[in-house]
């Protein structure tokens, strides 16, 4: 997979941590509430538990949050309990978790943001993301090549953060011009029963839908479900996003209501605990952004991305 790398090249001037007494990095991310965060928790246990055994001077402590409140509550914990030296964090929305994050930085604490940017911009150390504006974009030209000649299509938006804003900017900049009109867009909040609601909603409202950008599996299931119940398979096709492996399956095979699907690797957060870890352990510079590409996965070269033994 291509990567875009924009890692700032400062010399290191603090000693190595194997040299000293042993660094403590919260992890807070949120719960496993649909396909992508379950791989997201998956590769972040597997990812810790590696780095312990091999850096036995790094104490890792893992929080997982159902709602925005909670998280707050885990890094607030964090930082009173257990004196973090750094923290890893996926907000689970960007506002509430922007004071808190800039309390943890404000100690003298790293912080590593992934995925879901703050509020604020120059809290984190470093950030870790899939290309936002570049999933918007690599969708949005997907649309424009299956309807060189326009039509209507319908939108759901992930949870209200500033990556959803990125993935939605970088699709309209796509399809400017195009011919293509986006007749309602609500948010599905990256969930397959909210997205079912809404698709429901987007059928009964429009008699003419040629296509779903959905931006996010989870969301496509749960369209996708909303429109076999109404009958309407055959009217439109559906682009959802991040690669879960039952959509590639669905590409793979040729399944003409899903004919490709966009990655965003829920692994960012392996990562992104990673390159945190290794601001410890050794003077590797390792502040600044780490940003994944986005890849168009279609039938053509859906076998690459499909791993059958993925939790996602």
């Amino acid at each position: 997979m291509k990567m875009i790398t924009t890692l700032a090249l400062a010399t290191m001037m603090t000693v190595p941590a194997f040299a000293q007494d042993t660094t403590v990095i919260g992890v807070s991310i949120p719960a496993a509430t649909h396909g992508w965060a379950g791989g997201m928790n998956f590769h972040a246990r597997e990812a810790i538990e590696r780095l312990e055994e091999t850096y036995p001077q790094l104490d890792f402590v893992l929080a997982t949050a159902s709602d925005p409140g909670k998280q707050v509550s885990d890094v607030e914990d964090m930082m009173a309990t257990r004196n973090i030296d750094a923290l890893v964090i996926l907000p689970f929305e960007s506002d509430p978790l922007t004071g808190p994050v800039a309390a943890v930085a404000d100690s003298g604490a790293w912080v590593t943001v992934v995925d879901r940017g703050l509020a604020v911009e120059g809290i984190e150390d470093l950030y870790v993301a899939g290309d936002n504006p570049g999933f918007g974009r690599v969708s949005g030209e997907f649309f424009v090549s299956q309807m060189p000649e326009g039509g209507n299509i319908v939108a759901l938006r992930g949870i209200p953060t500033s990556i959803d804003n990125e993935r939605v900017a970088g699709f309209e900049a796509a399809i400017e011009g195009s011919g293509i009109e986006i007749l309602d867009m609500e948010h599905g909040n990256w969930n397959r029963d909210d997205s079912f609601e809404v698709m429901q909603d987007f059928l009964s409202k429009h008699a003419d839908i040629d296509a779903v950008w959905a931006s996010d599996d989870d969301m496509a299931i749960g369209a996708l479900a909303a429109i076999e119940a109404a009958g309407r398979t055959d009217e439109m096709w559906v682009l959802g996003g991040a690669g879960m492996k039952e959509m590639i399956a669905r590409v793979r095979d040729g399944d003409t209501i899903v004919p490709a699907d966009v990655t965003y690797p829920p692994a960012m957060i392996a990562t992104a605990i990673e390159l945190t870890a290794l601001n410890f352990v050794s003077s590797a510079p390792v502040s600044g952004d780490f940003i994944i590409g986005s890849v168009l996965i279609t039938q053509d070269n859906a076998e690459r991305f499909y791993f059958p033994e993925s939790p996602f």
